[in-house]
């Protein structure tokens, strides 16, 4: 059966580094991908004098994302550019709101988000607005969420790191599309030693499916599984 699957990310490249290869696995599926912040304002000291930089650093980004989604199929994508690095600055309700119409309008079989315990204080914000607006008490039930690990985030932040219980079988050629839609982020692809490259990526999948009897796999963690 066809599902709906909705990626919810903070910013621009997390869901390709997130689930890049599962948006490979599952493209006759249909996906939505949306961006909660804009990923590139955080980079700047000054947000008034920087201005006009950070406007054209934001629409650099958003073009990039566009391009590495197109490439791996995905046809619905949306970007509400909430301050990145600031999302504590947001209400909370803000991003309910725009999750529950979200849910509202697609119906997801299963949402894809940030872990709990990543480094990176706005993926965090996210997870916790996805499970405000999907508890099961709420009009929006989503039958599974399941959380992804960003490299150079989830695997940083000692002493609470992603630990997987699902880990879904990927083939080579799905990494290999992973990477490639990773390599429209110019400005985040990372040199060795440091893990956003081919290398990283490839490290990765290896050890998780290592992990679990395959060549290679990405690691999830279910959340919530309700049967219907």
């Amino acid at each position: 059966m066809k599902k709906k699957i909705l990626i919810v990310a903070a910013h621009p490249d997390d869901d390709i580094l997130g689930c890049g290869g599962f948006i490979s696995k599952f493209k006759k599926h249909t996906i939505r991908v949306i961006f909660l912040a804009e990923g590139s304002s955080c980079r700047f000291n000054n947000l008034t004098k920087d201005r006009d930089k950070i406007l054209a650093a934001i629409k650099k980004r958003k073009n990039m994302s566009i391009k590495a989604l197109k490439y791996l199929k995905v046809k619905q994508f949306f970007y509400y550019e909430n301050p990145c690095g600031r999302l504590d600055t947001v209400p909370i309700i803000k991003l309910n709101k725009i999750l529950e119409n979200e849910i509202s309008n697609f119906s997801p079989n299963i949402i894809l988000t940030h872990s709990e315990n990543d480094c990176n204080n706005d993926h965090r914000i996210v997870f916790r607005s996805v499970m405000m607006s999907t508890r099961p008490n709420s009009k929006f039930t989503v039958p599974t969420i399941m959380s992804f690990e960003i490299l150079s985030s989830s695997e940083w932040n000692y002493p609470k790191y992603f630990e997987p219980n699902k880990f879904e079988k990927m083939e080579r050629k799905n990494i290999i599309e992973k990477y490639n839609a990773l390599k429209f982020f110019k400005t985040e692809v990372q040199k060795r030693p440091l893990p956003r490259n081919k290398e990283g990526l490839f490290t990765l999948a290896k050890y998780r499916g290592l992990q679990s009897g395959f060549e290679f796999a990405e690691a999830y963690k279910i959340i919530r599984s309700i049967n219907r």
